[in-house]
């Protein structure tokens, strides 16, 4: 892992146009996930929601990128996607802006979230909405959960509770 780049090396903007420093989450368990308002999959807003209030005193935090590269179901402007989730589904987690997790131009860190050459784990590329993307407390990418996979998982549940 020496050399490698970890999640801390990005900054990103958040969904109101600010800077936001991934490197402010140092010692916190970060669940990334691409999101999008208008998918069958866009009720787990509801599960992310529920998980982040459930598991954020264990230093554990959700981070929403919306994503517009599956069939258009995330056409929004970044405020509309605010005022979406906030509204629709009580989100208080992070939501970054809009961007894109694949293709010419994927954003750079879906770059290394999607390939082991830049993570140094693991080679999965974003299939869909809602997959989530497991980072350690040091910024590492230890595992992935594929869309259609609750949030509320076995899986999920198991790496913030330490289990």
């Amino acid at each position: 892992m020496e050399g490698k780049k970890t999640l801390y090396n990005f900054t990103v903007k958040d969904i109101d146009g600010n800077d936001f420093s991934l490197a402010t989450l140092k010692g916190k368990k970060v669940l990334v996930v691409n999101v999008a308002s208008k998918c069958g999959l866009t009720p787990q807003y509801e599960q992310l929601q529920e998980l982040y209030e459930k598991y954020k005193h264990l230093n554990f935090t959700v981070i929403g990128f919306p994503a517009n590269n599956f069939m258009g179901q995330e056409p929004g402007s970044n405020l509309e996607i605010k005022e979406f989730c906030t509204t629709k589904y009580g989100v208080t987690f992070p939501m970054m802006e809009k961007i894109s997790v694949k293709g010419k131009d994927q954003a750079p860190l879906y770059k290394w979230l999607t390939e082991k050459s830049e993570n140094g784990v693991l080679e999965q590329e974003v299939i869909w909405n809602f997959q989530k993307f497991m980072i350690d407390e040091e910024g590492h990418l230890v595992g992935v959960v594929m869309p259609k996979e609750s949030p509320m998982n076995e899986k999920i549940l198991n790496w913030i509770t330490g289990k």
